[in-house]
């Protein structure tokens, strides 16, 4: 059990220390990478008003840069370089809470394409989207 904690705080290290110059995910709107693993990643963001649109409401620019940080986080993990070609949002749910959580699992995992699924939901566990996006696989490594 040790072992596998030990694991976890270097994959969640590597994540953040790789993922400490997508400035705008990171500085900007403030993205936090919760847990880095194998082909599934957490990451959070605190709303705060520069979040909010005009409506009052959380921008959907926000939702899915939460959303696109931890698709980045998961696919590249491993060092395969990953890029987005394809990406699709839903908004299903207006945020009522003070923190928005996403999660991105694998669903396909190819030779030179992936396809991931992206929770988000806050914390008073609204499920605000859900977003699916295509990864390419470069041949470079990360």
């Amino acid at each position: 059990m040790q072992d596998e904690n030990v694991t976890e705080v270097r994959d969640l290290e590597w994540a953040r220390r790789t993922f400490a110059n997508d400035r705008f995910a990171t500085e900007a709107a403030g993205v936090i990478i919760e847990e880095a693993g194998d082909q599934v990643c957490r990451c959070s963001m605190k709303i705060t008003p520069v979040h909010k649109n005009a409506a009052g409401g959380v921008m959907g620019g926000a939702i899915f840069t939460l959303a696109d940080l931890t698709f980045a986080v998961a696919a590249n993990f491993g060092g395969r370089m990953t890029v987005s070609i394809s990406s699709n949002i839903s908004f299903i749910g207006a945020c009522k809470g003070d923190t928005l959580y996403s999660t991105a699992r694998c669903i396909k995992a190819g030779r030179s394409t992936c396809f991931y699924e992206i929770d988000v939901v806050d914390d008073l566990g609204t499920k605000i989207a859900i977003v699916t996006i295509t990864g390419f696989v470069k041949d470079q490594k990360f």
